[in-house]
Order: structure tokens, then sequence, then C-alpha cells
């Protein structure tokens, strides 16, 4: 049997994966940035008619789910296999998201780096043949993000300058074995790493070497460089993250330049909106990806696309005994033509 194992902690594709649909869902603020017409829906209403915050996530998946459905002309049943996460505690948004629709379901929890997680593995299991069709999704949404790691809307306190904004939004592909592409090449899965950051306001710089890491060992598995990529997308790393990792590519002297964005900053306007450093959570990638970036590839306005989901793996109890911030960021290459 052939391997579709690269190097250190590469995989490659050997049956790519097509991309068969995506669907985005968006709440309000996104609605107010630059990236407001890439989004299939936007609910002016940020509980999406729900009575809670936690619900309102739950509803933001179902929707982004329909959607993708709708848009491949299927239905649950078509689906083999469900990869899915989110950033509240046990993934319930998710959980309660799927529960009675008749779906395989894979849990997933790799904080902000869950959309890359998901399509990864939703990936796999179609290039080894395990599934026919399988879904990759994943939401956050800010006001439930708040009430886990911080404090209570209503609390009013103070963000730091290095703070970033949870992403209120969703996003779902669906992958088969075959079909029109994009197509899933080849990926990286991340290794767990940690520079002591302690600050739980600075996931930027918590994230970034991770980021590094995983991108590093990309080029090296495969044997490429940032020139065979239009775009690389990094997950959330927001302004300063996207700082740092330009930096330490510098000091390899390998230039990242123009090609090299982050989802973070994309989707919201830094100068305009009341962000600090940009964009963050499960959401902030999915609908980036879901909503922009694959209808750019559709549109053949991109052709490979880089993209690598970076995650800060916290939580509330270890920001409380004084634990320093793990990351991990996983990569996946996307390409209009699948030869």
């Amino acid at each position: 049997m052939e391997s579709a194992h690269r190097g250190k902690q590469s995989i490659e594709f050997l049956h790519r994966p097509a991309i068969l649909s995506f669907a985005s869902v968006a709440g309000k603020k996104e609605a107010q940035g630059p990236l407001a017409n890439c989004f299939d829906i936007v609910s002016e209403d940020t509980t999406f008619g729900e009575k809670s915050w936690e619900k309102a996530e739950t509803q933001m998946q179902k929707t982004a789910l329909q959607l993708a459905l709708d848009k491949a002309g299927m239905t649950e049943k078509d689906l083999d296999a469900a990869f899915v996460g989110d950033l509240l505690n046990q993934c319930v948004g998710s959980s309660f998201s799927m529960r009675g629709n008749g779906i395989p379901t894979l849990g997933l929890y790799g904080a902000c780096s869950t959309m890359a997680e998901s399509l990864l593995l939703a990936g796999m299991s179609i290039s080894a043949g395990f599934c026919r069709r399988s879904l990759a999704l994943t939401s956050s949404h800010f006001a439930s993000s708040e009430r886990q790691y911080r404090f209570p809307l209503g609390y009013g306190g103070q963000r730091t300058p290095t703070a970033q904004w949870t992403v209120t939004g969703a996003g779902a592909v669906i992958l088969g074995q075959t079909g029109n592409g994009p197509f899933l090449r080849n990926a990286t899965i991340g290794t767990i790493v940690d520079r002591g950051i302690k600050d739980a306001n600075n996931m930027g710089a918590a994230m970034a070497p991770a980021a590094f890491e995983t991108l590093r060992a990309h080029f090296d598995d495969l044997s490429l460089a940032p020139e065979d990529y239009d775009l690389i997308v990094t997950g959330d790393l927001g302004k300063l993250g996207h700082q740092i990792v330009n930096e330490l590519f510098s000091r390899e002297g390998v230039q990242l330049g123009t090609r090299y964005q982050d989802c973070g900053m994309m989707i919201f306007d830094l100068e305009k909106q009341d962000v600090h450093c940009g964009g963050s959570g499960c959401g902030c990638s999915a609908s980036v990806l879901c909503g922009h970036l694959l209808g750019k590839m559709r549109r053949h306005e991109l052709t490979r696309l880089l993209f690598c989901g970076t995650g800060a793996l916290l939580s509330p109890l270890t920001t409380q005994q004084g634990e320093s911030v793990p990351a991990v960021c996983h990569a996946v290459s996307i390409e209009t033509e699948r030869s």
C-alpha cells in the first residue's frame, strides 16, 4: 500500500478530495467589515432568534450545514461522517447542532485551529476511502466565548491593546471523492508549541510560534516554498501575531511578503472597527475560508491556497492557575486543479 506520509508531519492526499460545497454564516459586526458581501447569511440579530448565546451558536452551525447541503443538492443522509467543533466547554455548540440528524459525528477541539483540523480529517477520510462524502463544520460566537473565557458582557471590563475580538460566525465544507473542486492537495499536522506566554489576552503572540513551526515543517516536508502559493493565510493571529510570524521567517532569510495574510486581519477593518488586534475564534477562519477564500478559488481568482488554522489551547482554569498558553497550527493546501 502506497504511503501518504511525507517528511516528519505532513501527508499528501493520494486521492484528492473535492470540495463539493461550502457555506458561511456571520453576525452583525462581521457584516460591518470588508468581507460583508462574501458571507452567505448575515444576521442583524446576534441571538439568531434564540434565548441564549450558546443556542445562537448552535443555530449558526445548523444554518451553515443546511446551506452547504442545499448547495450540493444533498440531505443529511448523504453524509458518511461529520467533523465538527467549537470553543464551548465539551463542544456543546456542535453536539447540540448535530443531535437528531443521523449524521455519524466526530467532535473536535483544536481551539481556533478547529476549521483546519476538521478539514484535514475530513479530507483524510475521503482520500483513504473511509467516506464517500464528509463534512467539516466549525463556529464561534463573541458573546458565548466572552462569557466562558473572560467576563460576562455586562461586566464592562477594559480590553488590552493585544486583545482580539471573537468572531460570530460559522463555516461548513462538504467534501467528496469526485467533483469539480477545488481540491485538497496535502496537509501538515501541527505540534503543540509553548513559548511561555501567560497573558490570556495576547493570543497572537502565543500562537505565532506554532504557525511558524507548522509552516516551516510544511515547506520542508513537501519540498515547497512560499512562492509555490498564491496566498498563505493563518487562522486568527491578528495584527501582532502576523507581524511575529513575518519576523520569525525573516530571521531565516525568508520573506513571506504580501502573499501572507491573516483571517483575523481580513474579516474586520482594524482602523474603523474597535477590535484592537483583529478577529479570533473558530468562526474567524471558518467564515473567511467558506465565505471569501473558497469563493475566490471557485472564480479562479486564486489557484493555490495554503490555509493554516491556529489555536490557543488554554482554558479559564489553566489561566487562573498561572499556566502558559500552548498553541497548535494545522495547514491544508487547496488547489483549483486536481492533477
